[in-house]
């Protein structure tokens, strides 16, 4: 039993992984089609940490896991909220539109990444830690 759920959690360790790259690569993708200014800034900033977080969701243990999780959790929403409120009431002064590049595209990436996310979360925080020897 112990033994599928590790196998559960490296699975969704990897899924996890991918999607922090897809937001990464899109926000660095739109860097690269022309969005400059402090949005691009921004964006460039989202990209580094989606790649990172991708990268350490795979490589880290323990409770360095457990923090891996839970920062790229926090990740996923606050992209996904900034998005929102880009395309809602607008954001640091920038409203976005539905119609722009990668728009719903990176919404419904970042909404299966917080799901994927929340789940790899919980199974993280759940797995038993290993015991040292003394």
């Amino acid at each position: 039993m112990a033994e599928s759920n590790q196998r559960l959690l490296w699975t969704m360790r990897i899924l996890s992984a991918a999607l922090l790259l897809a937001t990464g690569g899109i926000h660095i993708y739109l860097v690269f089609a022309g969005v400059g200014g402090i949005l691009g800034v921004l964006f460039v900033l989202n990209g580094i940490a989606g790649i990172v977080l991708a990268v350490a969701m795979v490589v880290t243990r323990g409770r360095l896991l457990q923090l891996t999780t839970v920062l790229s959790l926090l990740f996923l929403i606050a992209t996904l909220g900034a998005l929102l409120l880009a395309l809602t009431v607008g954001l640091f002064g920038i409203t976005e539109t539905w119609d722009f590049t990668l728009v719903p595209e990176t919404v419904i990436v970042e909404s299966i990444g917080i799901v994927v996310l929340a789940i790899t979360t919980a199974l993280a925080l759940r797995a038993p830690r290993a015991v040292r020897p003394a």
